[in-house]
């Protein structure tokens, strides 16, 4: 009888070797394998041990206080870190950043879950397009967030006559994944997880290094009740197995278990939410005109997740297909502590494959945020006053969509609306504003889309805007109500082109708004 791969938590965290390089799987707390991340940590305080560790991630890891990555932070455990975002890490890891005191590098996220691939088959890395013009491009700021990050790992090159950006595929020793069940010979099944995550990329990838993989479970059964059809993870991947405590094992940043987000139950759509009357409605409505019957959709976190919540109240939820890059396709995508999640989804597959599909054009529209955006059509969503939050899936996705729609407020800080009898006014102004001379940082490259044909359109609550190929920014709509000197142009940084503006849907700024349907039926 084969000896059983189960472990108690406390010794995984003896496991890890010094100047390991760890590839965690997870977005947020889904697929994270937080018993495992604690366990180090003890380790780390009993002992000193494991010092100087790499850290790969493809998303944020953690709730933004005491979870996820925040476990890995202790000054001395980590040297370096590269993910796809840091917004959810927490304090310690921000300041670690900011401070130098580790090496850092943010990359696109599709490049992060599918260069484990790259590694598990023994090539060297991944040549791709994505990222060419924005910051993570060599030219630019090759993916470094701080000065203590000097060694390249982002590299240009011409192939076929082309332009490419070559990232270099890392030599993994541990992967940190997790399931929902495991059987004693380390077969994994992820019945009550909300999303795959590339666990089995990263598995391959240790393995194919010489590397150990740990996973995390809920639940441990006997050898041969595991129906094949359902693991995730073959047991010849998996070194040892660690049950997670329920409070280390949640389905999403703020839910512990959602049988909807694991697919077991199909809820009314009537019975979801509805948004208030206020700036975001109306910028979700308003965008909410770009889907098109039948279209293949992203909607972004933030104001973008807005835009599946009107089409459900507008009952066009089915008339399109909205996707998320975790690898969810159907449904209703959820917001806030849930992103990355959704309700009566229609499949789910590895966020590799859907990033696939991506970055080989598959997207009709997307549904972005817009934090910064700047003369030349660059937007900002990854770095702001020094603080390097990270892109996310945000690159690959507005890079390749055949149309991209940033949403966002027209300012930011303090922004009030009063809207009603089809106008809109502001009632109190936004501190801060989003239309820059230049962004802090570009996540999205204006000059790249216009070279490629890109459409892009940039909406707010009191006016919509166009990526020109040859003039930058073009004013486009107005909100009724609005007075394009004293509320437009009087907080921007420049002057768009102005030669074909007209009125935006009066409706759309009523309590009941019903006109969806037949615009996307015309």
């Amino acid at each position: 009888m084969a000896k059983s791969k189960v472990i108690p938590a406390s010794e995984a965290g003896k496991l890890i070797r010094d100047g390991a390089t760890i590839y965690c799987s997870g977005v947020g707390l889904a697929g994270f394998a937080e018993e495992v991340a604690v366990s180090i940590h003890e380790n780390f305080k009993a002992t000193g041990h494991p010092r100087d560790m790499t850290i790969w991630h493809a998303c944020g890891l953690g709730n933004g206080k005491d979870k996820g990555i925040y476990h890995l932070t202790h000054p001395g455990m980590i040297k370096r870190i590269v993910g796809g975002h840091f917004g959810v890490g927490g304090p310690i890891l921000m300041k670690l950043i900011m401070d130098d005191r580790i090496e850092a590098y943010n990359l696109p996220q599709g490049v992060l879950v599918v260069l484990p691939r790259e590694m598990a088959a023994g090539r060297p890395g991944l040549l791709s397009k994505v990222g060419l013009e924005t910051f993570v491009d060599p030219r630019v700021e090759g993916a470094k967030v701080n000065a203590a990050t000097t060694e390249d790992l982002v590299e240009l090159v011409d192939f076929d006559g082309e332009q490419w950006l070559f990232y270099r595929a890392p030599r993994i020793d541990v992967a940190l994944i997790r399931g929902t069940t495991a059987d004693e010979s380390g077969n994994i099944t992820v019945e009550d997880e909300g999303i795959f995550n590339e666990a089995i990329s990263i598995a391959q990838a240790a393995r194919r290094n010489g590397g150990i993989v740990i996973a995390q479970v809920r639940h441990v059964v006997q050898n041969g009740t595991l129906h094949p059809k359902q693991v995730k993870v073959p047991g010849i991947l998996v070194d040892h197995v660690v049950v997670g405590r329920p409070e280390n094992h949640m389905q999403t940043m703020g839910t512990q278990y959602n049988r909807a987000f694991a697919g077991d139950i199909r809820v009314p759509v009537h019975s979801l939410p509805q948004l208030p009357m206020d700036e975001r409605k109306i910028v979700a409505r308003r965008a909410a005109v770009e889907l098109g019957h039948g279209a293949i959709v992203n909607l972004g976190i933030g104001m973008p997740a807005g835009i599946a919540t009107v089409a459900a109240e507008e009952g066009v939820q089915d008339l399109m297909a909205l996707t998320l890059e975790t690898g969810l396709i159907g449904g209703i995508p959820a917001d806030g502590l849930d992103f990355a999640h959704a309700t009566n989804a229609d499949a789910t597959i590895d966020p590799g494959y859907q990033f696939d599909y991506y970055d080989g054009g598959g997207l009709d529209v997307a549904f972005l945020g817009l934090a910064q955006t700047d003369v030349h059509g660059n937007v900002n969503v990854s770095k702001f006053s020094g603080r390097p939050v990270g892109c996310g899936g945000f690159i690959n996705i507005t890079q390749n969509a055949k149309k991209v729609v940033f949403c966002g407020t027209f300012t930011a800080g303090g922004l009030q609306i009063r809207a009603g009898n089809g106008e809109l006014q502001i009632v109190t102004e936004g501190k801060n504003r989003k239309f820059l001379d230049h962004v802090e940082q570009i996540t999205f490259s204006g000059h790249y889309a216009a070279s490629v044909g890109q459409t892009v359109l940039y909406v707010t609550e009191r006016a919509v805007f166009q990526l020109t190929r040859d003039h930058g920014m073009e004013l486009l709509e107005v909100a009724p109500g609005i007075d394009i000197e004293r509320d437009i142009l009087a907080h921007m940084d420049f002057v768009p082109k102005m030669d074909r503006v007209k009125q935006m849907d009066p409706g759309i700024f009523d309590e009941h708004w019903g006109r969806l349907y037949g615009i996307l039926h015309d």
